[in-house]
């Protein structure tokens, strides 16, 4: 499957309403670490066939993957707001994020999900703050967000 085979292209992100209906219809995580849309009905539906590509080929499926993206996405902290499909698949790395703590089988995998989770939120906020909080003020999701620290 190609980004051609997903209604011509991948430049604009689905509308809140119609990514929120595909991802409340639940995803499941297989044993290959791939996320699929439990509906198959929606997951036929242009819009879940985007969201099924952007799930196979563009989120991390692995903790390392997820790691990268976090610190590519903290290089772009001081520059403008991401782009509407760079916020989407922020979005969707951190969604991926909490479906892998769930499936971890050991308490240090979990933690390192728990803590890549976390500091995807501190990057969501930092991005929606943009133009808005205080200079040189960021905003923060609390002491929990800093479990365990900097990332190794």
């Amino acid at each position: 499957m190609d980004s051609t085979s997903v209604g011509g292209g991948l430049q604009e992100p689905e509308a809140p309403e119609v990514m929120f209906e595909l991802l409340w219809a639940g995803l499941e995580l297989d044993v290959m670490g791939q996320l699929h849309i439990q509906d198959e009905e929606l997951a036929s539906t242009r819009p879940g066939r985007r969201l099924r590509f952007l799930l196979q080929y563009r989120v991390p499926i692995d903790l390392e993957g997820a790691k990268k993206r976090l610190q590519q996405l903290q290089h772009l902290r001081k520059g403008p707001p991401l782009s509407p499909g760079d916020f989407e698949h922020l979005l969707l790395t951190g969604l991926s994020c909490v479906y892998r703590l769930h499936a971890a089988g050991e308490a240090e995998e979990r933690g390192l999900w728990a803590q890549v989770f976390a500091l995807l939120a501190q990057e969501t906020l930092w991005d929606l703050c943009k133009g808005f909080c205080p200079q040189g003020q960021p905003p923060s999701l609390g002491p929990w967000a800093s479990m365990g620290g900097p990332l190794p």
